[in-house]
């Protein structure tokens, strides 16, 4: 991935600051030093002087309280995501730490700044199996860019200064702080402008060299069926500007990864939408036959490439990525630059030409023109009932004129999202891509809200994921957070389903969410009909303080949508979807273009 954009904060020491602080305190002052505006935090009894030091500071930092720490981890996502900035997560010891252990994964997979704080257990009986004790930073080591246990007062500002530096800079990714409860209580003289202590950690080099920007403009005038290949790096380094006017000077089209959703503009004639196991058949065509792929900000996912030896084969790859790591760790490159990707592409743009050959690449956009009418994303739009790929698409045509952000959970409701709605701006798409977790796109819908009140904020969803973090309807009322659920309802684990359907023989192994004794439960049943839907959306939403409405029938859909777009509050619309529908196209795990599946 590129890297984050940091601003520098004034963190000057204020007379006040001179007298002895608790660590607490430091902890939330050294917060509004950073910026930080908002915090997603639940306290237990190892945080507790946290939240009495936040409450002194409830003019400075709004805490929304989640009503579990997964939710606030994931809103803490969904504010960062749509933002750019650091997320802000707070849980107490034991339990409540372990509840933000997937968040923290989460963000390092999908290169988001999060700063996750736990308490922890007073020093004194750290390694005792005191109640609530969890070592926290072992569990996480793997799973965080950076991660401290503090044990001296005297390395809180230092601690939180090195740690918003670090999430924020190079590839951007989870800092966990692990504070015990002593060490909170505990007084010290702050110091905010303390040297930091990060030996070995330096980004501020990693600019492509003039060398290397020529080799890559040289590629591209030479090429004669380039493609780009953007990932969320782009989106990360704020590098999208940058690439929409390499495609202008170039014609080079422009495919993206599920990250890279919204880097460039999805409604436009040289986009390919995104590639990979369930990306456009053009998509997948265009890499396949390209003789230059420009990889940028991406990390070469196994969901993308199929089985490595056959991705992109024909081509020279360009791959400029911050992270050195991520160069040749999976797919070789002919031209490898380790850069910030705004930083290179801003560079290229400057000396770039279009290539050479104008009628090769008048042949080759003119290829993938005919790919594109041979093989749209599409549905059958006979269907009596609702299909999910029709929601969401009724849903782009109503909401592509006005400040829109979309999260979702995980299934295939997110994959027809990525391939129906089309996102025109970056962070407007927030999704797990990396770890796929369900019950992300409620919580992060929150943390978009809460961040951009005046943005209309929906979560596209299934009836699996929102089940997993539903408890967050409550947090939307109470805190008077107004967002949109979409939910596709088809009473199954539907991804998995439609695994079971094609390399399962259709036997249902647990993937129906229904009472037991159904039909479908036991596979012998023929559809899920809307008044056997279990659970009743619309009463839990009812219960949560949601208005909501359910449907079935096609010419309910744009009025109901409507109504959830217009409705002032937080607003849940349960849409009754058949089960039986596959996401298509697909190439399956660790295949090739060849095996692409269509029907």
């Amino acid at each position: 991935m590129a890297t984050a954009t940091h601003r520098p904060v004034n963190v000057s020491q204020k007379s006040s600051d001179r007298e002895p602080t608790s660590g607490a305190d430091i902890v939330v002052q050294a917060l509004v030093n950073h910026g930080v505006d908002t915090v997603f935090a639940y306290p237990g009894g190892a945080s507790m002087p946290l939240h009495q030091a936040l409450t002194r500071f409830r003019d400075k930092i709004r805490v929304v309280l989640p009503r579990h720490e997964q939710g606030g981890g994931f809103a803490a996502q969904g504010y960062a995501r749509s933002t750019g900035k650091i997320g802000v997560a707070m849980a107490t010891s034991g339990p409540g730490a372990t509840n933000l252990v997937t968040t923290i994964a989460d963000a390092k997979l999908d290169s988001i700044p999060m700063l996750a704080i736990t308490g922890q257990v007073g020093t004194p009986v750290i390694g005792t199996d005191a109640f609530q004790e969890t070592p926290i930073v072992e569990v996480c080591r793997s799973v965080t860019k950076h991660h401290y246990l503090v044990t001296d007062v005297a390395d809180i500002a230092r601690v939180m200064r090195e740690a918003f530096y670090v999430a924020t800079t190079g590839r951007p990714g989870p800092v966990l702080i692990d504070l015990p409860k002593n060490v909170q209580l505990a007084q010290t003289v702050p110091d905010y402008d303390v040297p930091m202590n990060l030996p070995g950690y330096r980004v501020d080099h990693l600019k492509a060299a003039p060398e290397e920007i020529r080799r890559v403009a040289e590629a591209i005038r030479k090429a004669k069926r380039p493609v780009i290949y953007a990932g969320g790096g782009i989106i990360a380094s704020g590098a999208a500007g940058e690439l929409y006017r390499l495609v202008e000077k170039t014609g080079i089209p422009v495919t993206t990864t599920l990250t890279g959703l919204g880097a460039f503009p999805g409604d436009h004639p040289l986009c390919l939408d995104m590639l990979g196991m369930h990306g456009s058949v053009y998509a997948n065509y265009a890499a396949n036959e390209a003789d230059l792929l420009l990889a940028l900000g991406v990390r070469f996912d196994d969901r993308v490439t199929g089985k490595v030896s056959e991705f992109a084969k024909r081509g020279t790859i360009v791959h400029i990525d911050i992270d050195a790591s991520e160069i040749n760790k999976i797919k070789p490159a002919h031209i490898p630059i380790v850069s910030d990707l705004r930083y290179a592409l801003a560079e290229l743009n400057q000396i770039v030409e279009p290539p050479a050959d104008r009628d090769a690449m008048d042949a080759w956009i003119k290829a993938i023109e005919e790919w594109k009418r041979a093989d749209p994303l599409k549905y059958d739009e006979t269907y009596d009932g609702i299909l999910a790929q029709h929601a969401i698409r009724e849903l782009w045509n109503l909401t592509k004129d006005r400040d829109t952000i979309i999260s979702t959970g995980v299934g295939q409701h997110q994959m027809w999202t990525a391939q129906f709605y089309k996102f025109r701006r970056p962070r407007t798409w927030l999704s797990s891509c990396g770890l796929g977790t369900m019950g992300f796109g409620l919580p992060a819908a929150i943390g978009a809200k809460v961040a951009h009140p005046d943005t209309l904020v929906i979560d596209i969803d299934g009836d699996g994921s929102l089940l997993m973090n539903i408890q967050e309807m409550a947090t939307c009322y109470c805190e008077k957070v107004p967002v949109k659920v979409l939910l596709l309802n088809n009473q199954h684990l539907g991804m998995v389903v439609q695994w079971e359907d094609r390399f399962h023989a259709s036997n249902r192994a647990h993937t129906y969410l229904g009472p037991i004794d159904h039909p479908e439960a036991i596979g012998q049943g023929n559809g899920i009909g809307p008044e056997e839907r279990y659970p009743d959306f619309v009463t839990v939403a009812a219960g949560f303080g949601w208005a909501a409405k359910s449907i079935s029938r096609k010419e309910e859909l744009r009025a109901a949508l409507i109504e959830m777009i217009e409705s002032p509050g937080p607003y849940l619309l349960d849409v009754a979807v058949p089960y039986q529908e596959h996401v298509l196209p697909m190439i399956p795990s660790g295949m090739t273009v060849r095996d692409l599946i269509r029907e």
